[in-house]
């Protein structure tokens, strides 16, 4: 049996982009089959748009990778590095292609990063197939599975390099429930409250005797 490829498949082999091949499609240029609403061009016709043999259409695909690393200050740019080079040597140990990298200097509480929602754009433009990090905590403390299947829905897979959390792991937990504290007790009480400074200070000298 013939064997029959997705949208995103061709338009990798042909280096066009998916509106164009879905344009040609309507258009009649491209011979298509329509598969539960989802549109299959078989191998024949790949193979006659390309010139190209079937083996080299069905040639093994190189995994595009991007990197994304996070500190939560400017003072860790040191960290944000290591963090790039221990992944370069993951890529290439895999043998996967880098693509790009994308960085982020804010807490992983954020969910306005502009390193983030730019993985999210690249990943709907199926601009990559890996998300690789070094750790689950740098790409978010909380939510890790609804990005995980957001990223999926495009195709993306998050890979997590490294299980063993960096020495600094507690220490950014700690900045990072001070936050949620003092957020939410501002939103309860208001900034200028006393209640509001009698909180935070109760949880700043909670850290400190620990």
């Amino acid at each position: 049996m013939e064997r029959h490829y997705n949208t995103r498949e061709v338009c990798e082999i042909l280096g066009i982009a998916n509106r164009t091949l879905r344009r040609w499609i309507k258009e009649g240029k491209v011979r298509a089959v329509n598969v539960d609403g989802r549109w299959r061009i078989p191998e024949s016709e790949i193979k006659r748009l390309l010139g190209h043999s079937v083996e080299k259409i069905s040639a093994p695909k190189i995994a595009r990778v991007i990197i994304y690393t996070r500190v939560s200050k400017a003072n860790q740019e040191k960290e944000l590095e290591n963090q790039i080079e221990a992944l370069k040597k993951h890529v290439e140990k895999n043998s996967w292609k880098l693509v790009g990298i994308v960085k982020d200097v804010t807490s992983g509480l954020k969910e306005d990063r502009r390193g983030l929602w730019k993985l999210v754009e690249m990943a709907r433009r199926h601009e990559f197939d890996i998300l690789l990090v070094a750790y689950r905590d740098r790409l978010t403390r909380f939510g890790f599975k609804y990005l995980e299947e957001l990223f999926k829905s495009h195709g993306v897979k998050i890979v997590i390099a490294f299980q063993e959390q960096p020495k600094d792991f507690y220490q950014e937990l700690v900045e990072d429930l001070i936050e949620i504290v003092t957020s939410f007790a501002y939103r309860i009480y208001g900034k200028r409250s006393h209640k509001y400074r009698k909180v935070v200070e109760a949880v700043e000298q909670a850290v400190k005797d620990r």
